[in-house]
């Protein structure tokens, strides 16, 4: 499964967040720091605001802020909020067309689609099982104090 790089980049701008404990950073110095378009990466912030897990404050010391604690915000949270909540696989039921679909209504989820199912939500259970709190703690702390010092 691919995901956007959206995903990448509201990830790691959590991360951030988290790390600044509630001083706003401005999609522009997120932009920056990561060289992206700076269109783009708002958009990403603006899907985390509108979902919830961020706040925009507007103003001389505005920009985005998480809207609960890292710890609180799995990393399922942020990729619902980039990329939806809709299931990464869609059966189509194409074992009923064809001349698979000859050999008769089959009733019942196929086996492929229960098979897809289980490993979507075992994928899905993993990012949940883990919050940004988490990743921010992995990243360590000489990353950590590198990045703030890089947004003072």
């Amino acid at each position: 499964m691919k995901m956007g790089k959206g995903v990448e980049a509201a990830l790691h701008c959590c991360v951030i967040m988290h790390w600044l404990a509630g001083r706003p950073v401005t999609s522009a110095q997120l932009a920056s720091f990561f060289g992206l378009p700076p269109a783009y990466l708002q958009k990403t912030l603006r899907a985390l605001v509108s979902d919830g897990l961020a706040e925009a404050t507007r103003g001389q010391s505005g920009g985005f802020v998480l809207r609960r604690p890292g710890e609180r915000i799995s990393l399922m949270d942020v990729v619902a909020a980039v990329e939806g909540r809709e299931p990464a696989f869609q059966c189509e039921e194409i074992r009923l067309s064809g001349r698979s679909g000859e050999l008769g209504h089959r009733p019942g989820q196929c086996a492929v689609s229960r098979a897809m199912g289980r490993a979507e939500l075992s994928y899905r259970t993993a990012l949940a099982g883990q919050s940004i709190a988490d990743v921010a703690g992995e990243a360590g702390s000489r990353a950590r104090d590198r990045t703030i010092a890089a947004f003072s």
